[in-house]
C-alpha cells in the first residue's frame, strides 16, 4: 500500500511517500519539500498574511499533484505549530483543506512529541531502554522521555528555530548579545519542563530527530559505527557550543557554505543551535545521537498499526 504523509510545518511543506504493509518498516519512495518559512509571514497580530496563505495553498497543491502522480492510495495530511497557533488559523486551515481536497489533521504540540517519540523508539528498538528526545521545528521544540513505545512525559515549548530567529535574532548576523538574550529566554522557558523530567530514570539514549539537529550534527558532530554496518551521527554539547559564537558572527550567506547548513536553514540555524545547546545544558546532556526517523515516520507507523492484521501465509 502506498501512503503519503504531508507535513505542513513552520519551515517547509514536506511530502513523504512510502510503501507500507502491516508488520513491515516503511520504505520511502520519494521526499518532496517546498521551503516556505511561514514564520516570516506572521503579522503583528499573530495571523498569517494573505501572501503567506497563498504561498501555502500553492505548496499544498503541488504536493497533492506529486501524490497523485505517484499513485498514493491515501494521503495523511498534518499541520503543526505555525498553522495551529496563528490567530487566523481556522480560516487558513479551511483554505488549505480546499486546496488539498481533504481534511487536515492539526497536531497539538504534545501529539507531535508522541508521534516523533514513536518513530525514534521503533528506529532504536526496545533494547534502547530509556530515551530522552529533542526535536526542533520552526515554531516549537518538542521533548519527550520514557522507556515504552509512547513517552511517559511529552512536552512542547515555543522555542522553534524560526520563531526564535524572528523574536531574538532579526539582524544578520545576530551577534553575541542576541545569543545571550535567547539563551536566557530558552533557559527560563525550559526549566519547568526539565523539572518534570528530572524525576524520570536517567536516559540510556539521548536522541535528536529534526532536520535542524541533523544539520548541526553534520557541522559540529562526528560519525560512529551503528547497527548492521550503518553509520550514526553523534553531536557533543561542547562542540556545538564552540560553534555558536562563530555562527553568530557569520552572515546567513556565508553560513550556507558550512558543512550541513543548507540554504533553507541558514537563516535560523543560529537560533536552533542556541536552543538545542541550552536544552542540553538544562537537562545535563553531554552528547546526543541523531535519528533519521521523526514526525512523518511516526504518523506512518501509527497508521500502519491501524491496518488489519492477518496470519502470515
Amino acid at each position: 500500500m502506498r501512503l503519503g504523509v504531508l507535513d505542513i510545518g513552520s519551515n517547509t511543506v514536506h511530502l513523504l511517500v512510502a510503501d507500507v504493509r502491516p508488520g513491515g518498516r516503511p520504505l520511502a519512495t520519494s521526499s518532496t519539500r517546498t521551503v516556505l518559512r511561514l514564520m516570516r509571514y506572521l503579522t503583528p497580530d499573530g495571523s498569517i498574511s494573505e501572501e503567506g496563505v497563498v504561498a501555502l495553498e500553492e505548496a499544498v497543491r503541488a504536493a497533492r499533484a506529486v501524490a497523485q502522480a505517484e499513485n498514493v492510495r491515501e494521503l495523511l495530511a498534518t499541520a503543526t505549530s505555525a498553522v495551529r497557533e496563528a490567530t487566523n488559523g481556522a480560516a487558513v486551515i479551511a483554505r488549505v483543506e480546499r486546496a488539498l481536497g481533504q481534511e487536515l489533521q492539526v497536531l497539538g504540540g504534545e501529539s507531535e512529541a508522541r508521534f516523533t517519540f514513536l518513530a525514534v523508539r521503533r528506529w532504536f528498538g526496545w533494547a534502547a531502554g530509556q530515551i530522552l528526545l529533542f526535536d526542533i521545528g520552526g515554531g516549537s521544540l518538542e521533548l519527550a522521555t520514557g522507556s515504552d513505545e509512547l513517552p511517559e512525559i511529552a512536552a512542547s515549548v515555543p522555542l522553534g528555530a524560526g520563531r526564535m530567529t524572528i523574536e531574538f535574532m532579526p539582524e544578520d548576523p545576530p551577534g553575541e548579545d542576541a545569543v545571550e538574550a535567547l539563551r536566557d529566554h530558552a533557559r527560563a522557558t525550559l526549566e519547568p519542563v526539565a523539572a518534570s523530567m528530572r524525576d524520570q530514570p536517567s536516559p540510556d539514549h539521548v536522541v535528536g530527530s529534526s532536520k535542524a539537529i541533523r544539520s548541526l550534527a553534520k557541522l559540529a558532530g562526528y560519525p560512529a559505527p551503528g547497527w548492521s554496518g550503518t553509520e550514526r551521527m553523534l553531536l557533543p554539547r561542547a562542540a556545538l557550543g564552540s560553534w555558536i559564537p562563530r555562527l553568530a558572527r557569520l552572515p546567513a550567506s556565508a553560513r550556507q557554505e558550512l558543512p550541513g547548513i543548507t540554504a533553507d536553514r541558514t537563516f535560523q540555524i543560529v537560533a536552533g543551535a542556541v536552543v538545542l545547546h541550552t536544552a542540553m545544558t538544562v537537562l545535563d546532556v553531554d552528547e546526543l545521537e541523531v535519528s533519521p526517523w521523526a514526525l512523518r515516520e511516526g504518523v506512518l507507523l501509527r497508521y500502519i498499526e491501524s491496518l488489519s492484521w492477518s496470519e502470515p501465509e
